[in-house]
């Protein structure tokens, strides 16, 4: 089992969760950030720190697209360990649908 960012996290980018995980495998694109599935340990920790609740476990039915973007992206974004601002409009997409479509593939700054 791994633990999978969500859709949910697409243009809210909260980075609690990037503080709290142990092996810091989170990596951060422009609109979101993504777990390197080899790298993450299932501990759990990350999940309840995100506001927007957009990281559930693998195991969860229907989050095979998701498991698959974070593996893929994981490999090209920059790793991120130090939390920052999220977005300023971050509040304004928290909890709304379709955010799939405003998805971009671009790189974050990482640390």
């Amino acid at each position: 089992m791994t633990y999978v960012v969500t859709d949910a996290c697409i243009k809210c980018k909260y980075m609690d969760c990037v503080e709290v995980c142990p092996v810091d495998c989170f990596y951060e694109g422009e609109n979101m950030l993504v777990i390197n599935p080899s790298e993450c340990i299932d501990c759990g920790v990350c999940e309840p720190e995100c506001p927007a609740e957009a990281i559930l476990p693998d195991t969860e039915d229907g989050l095979e697209k998701w498991l698959e973007v974070n593996a893929q992206y994981s490999e090209t974004w920059p790793n991120i360990t130090v939390a920052k601002d999220p977005p300023a409009d971050a509040d304004d997409f928290k909890g709304k649908e379709g955010k799939e479509e405003l998805f971009s593939e671009a790189p974050g700054e990482g640390d």
